[in-house]
C-alpha cells in the first residue's frame, strides 16, 4: 500500500465546458459594455454637436442684433493682445510721439467736451446754486405739506371724538 492519499477523478469535458461558458460571458459582458459606451460616446457627441451650433446661431444673432456690442469686445480684446505683446525699440521710437499726440488730442477733446456740457447746463440754468435751491424747495415744501397733511389729522381727529 502507498501513503499518498487518492487523487479526484478529474473530469475534463465538464471543465472545459465551464471554461467556454465563462468565455462567452465575459465575451458578451464585454460586447455590452463596448456598446454602452459607444452609444454614450455618439450621444455625448451629438449634443455637443448641437449645442455648438445653437451657440453658433445665437452669436450670429447677437452679432446682428447689437453690432456694436461686438465692436467694442473686438476692439476690447485687440487692446488686450496690442498690451500682451512686447514692443520692440523700433516701435517704440515710432509710436511714441503718435500716442503722445493722441493722448493730448483726447485730453483737449475731453476737456472741450465738458466745458460745450457746463455751459448747456448753465444756459439752462442747472448750476450746482440752482440745483442746491431746488432741492432746499422742494424740502421745505414737503415738510410745509407734511405739516399741513398733520394739521388736517389732528382737526378730524378732534372733529370725530365730539360725536
Amino acid at each position: 500500500m502507498s501513503d499518498t492519499p487518492p487523487r479526484p477523478h478529474h473530469d475534463g469535458a465538464k471543465s472545459d465546458t465551464d471554461a467556454a461558458s465563462s468565455y462567452d460571458q465575459v465575451r458578451e459582458t464585454a460586447s455590452r459594455v463596448y456598446h454602452d459606451a459607444r452609444d454614450r460616446a455618439a450621444d455625448v457627441y451629438d449634443s455637443s454637436k448641437r449645442a455648438t451650433k445653437d451657440a453658433a446661431h445665437r452669436a450670429a444673432d447677437e452679432i446682428e442684433t447689437n453690432p456694436f456690442v461686438v465692436l467694442i469686445g473686438g476692439v476690447a480684446l485687440g487692446a488686450l493682445a496690442g498690451a500682451l505683446l512686447p514692443r520692440s525699440a523700433k516701435e517704440k521710437e515710432l509710436l511714441s510721439p503718435v500716442g503722445r499726440k493722441l493722448g493730448d488730442s483726447a485730453r483737449q477733446a475731453f476737456a472741450a467736451a465738458r466745458e460745450a456740457g457746463k455751459q448747456e447746463l448753465d444756459q439752462a440754468g442747472l448750476t450746482t446754486g440752482a440745483a442746491r435751491e431746488r432741492g432746499q424747495a422742494l424740502f421745505d415744501g414737503v415738510l410745509k405739506a407734511l405739516s399741513s397733511a398733520g394739521g388736517a389729522a389732528a382737526q378730524a381727529a378732534k372733529g370725530s371724538g365730539r360725536t
